[in-house]
């Protein structure tokens, strides 16, 4: 697919490529040989109930690499030449980050390769499972990781083909989420209640020449103060054109409604956040609450659920002010369908996500994602006691709020929805 120039900002030229690689990862089945007319089985080994002659796994071995040479020769003549410049984007003498994503030999055959071989050795030089299969699992765990986030472009891409119905323009104002490290090529769309306060933590990290080293030790209010990380928003636009042609892009995204009833557990029930209850609290509790009393028109501390979502769908809310950030759409915080992002990673599979994303930056050996201690994490069991209160009519309006999220993101309506 040829990603032009259409939308963003003028002249943004968009990644023009469309790199779509297979990895193929052998799979393989423990063997049982026949024994009819061939003596006595051999002696069981430790780790083996009944062994492959050798001659037959010697057949095996070369027919599984002739397959495997077969599939990288029609991969080789039918991947497009990559369409990366490198040389125009500062401080870049080194292999890019986009580069590495792209580059299917490099990720996604190279596994597929490495775990190839793995499986050739167990079964021509009898390895012991034992031994090889922890590598195994974790080189066939990576395979599958980049297989995902691949696809999730890919989903990506349609729906927003399928959806997208007039071009837009971006302005600079339009990239203030997206984070911007020049030492490792890397842009970060930040979206508020998707592990954004440990992702600009690392980037902290990455950014500070050695000021920090573990993300842990940065206070989660100074990950979030404006001027310790620079936003795209701050370049001219040529220098925005280059960044967004030639760095690696990722946006994580989480299930639409576990991540807004996460943004009201947060602002709204805990008594900390006095500035959101005096600045939202009170706005809700004036238009959405009959009779309310005097202490709760000035303070703005309990807002219901009911009424959050009732502030949502109201059409006044967005005709006066846009959404706060904590409860924006992110299509409408990221731009997906203008940015191609190349990696889009999920909040429920956070980990391994952040470990591909750090990989591709060069720095997994050096820096470790952190990890969530939350016990009380918002899921969907938890969304759904959240929603079961509110009415069919405003469970409808509000899944129509958001449901472009759900559609470009390949979220499923949640089941506890009653919609009709």
């Amino acid at each position: 697919m040829q990603r032009g120039t259409s939308g963003g900002i003028t002249n943004i030229v968009h990644n023009g490529r469309d790199h779509r690689h297979v990895a193929v990862v052998p799979a393989y089945e423990s063997c049982r040989g026949s024994d009819e007319g061939s003596g006595a089985p051999p002696a069981a080994e430790p780790g083996f109930s009944m062994r492959m002659p050798r001659e037959g796994r010697l057949l095996l071995a070369m027919c599984l690499c002739s397959l495997f040479v077969l599939v990288l020769y029609f991969q080789s003549i039918t991947k497009p030449e990559p369409g990366v410049k490198t040389g125009s984007s500062p401080r870049k003498s080194r292999r890019s980050p986009l580069q590495t994503l792209y580059n299917g030999d490099q990720v996604l055959c190279g596994l597929a390769l490495n775990t190839f071989f793995s499986v050739l050795l167990l079964l021509v030089f009898d390895q012991s499972p034992a031994s090889s299969s922890s590598h195994l699992y974790k080189q066939q765990e990576l395979v599958e990781a980049q297989r995902s986030l691949q696809g999730r472009r890919e989903v990506l891409e349609e729906a927003c083909l399928s959806h997208m119905r007039k071009r837009q323009v971006l302005s600079p104002e339009d990239l203030k989420h997206l984070i911007v490290d020049d030492k490792h090529s890397l842009i970060y769309c930040y979206v508020p209640k998707v592990a954004c306060t440990n992702w600009k933590r690392v980037l902290m990290v990455l950014t500070s020449d050695g000021r920090y080293t573990n993300p842990l030790a940065i206070p989660a209010n100074e990950a979030h103060v404006a001027g310790n990380l620079r936003t795209l928003s701050e370049f001219s636009v040529p220098e925005i054109n280059k960044r967004l042609r030639s760095y690696l892009k990722f946006i994580f995204v989480r299930e639409p409604f576990e991540r807004l009833v996460s943004a009201y557990r947060n602002k709204f029930t805990r008594s900390y956040n006095t500035a959101f209850h005096k600045r939202y609290g009170t706005k809700i509790i004036r238009r959405h609450r009959p009779h309310a009393e005097p202490e709760a028109l000035e303070k703005g501390n309990d807002v219901s659920f009911n009424e959050f979502v009732q502030y949502l769908v109201d059409p006044r809310t967005q005709r006066e002010e846009p959404f706060n950030e904590h409860w924006e759409r992110v299509h409408s915080l990221c731009h997906p369908c203008l940015i191609h992002y190349d990696v889009v990673g999920k909040y429920e599979t956070l980990e391994p996500d952040a470990q591909a994303v750090l990989k591709l930056a060069g720095v997994e050996g050096t820096l470790q994602f952190p990890t969530s201690g939350k016990s009380t994490r918002t899921d969907g069991n938890m969304a759904a006691r959240f929603f079961k209160h509110i009415s069919p009519f405003y469970q409808k309006k509000l899944f129509n709020l958001y449901r472009m999220d759900f559609m470009l993101f390949n979220y499923s309506t949640p089941e506890y929805l009653r919609t009709r």
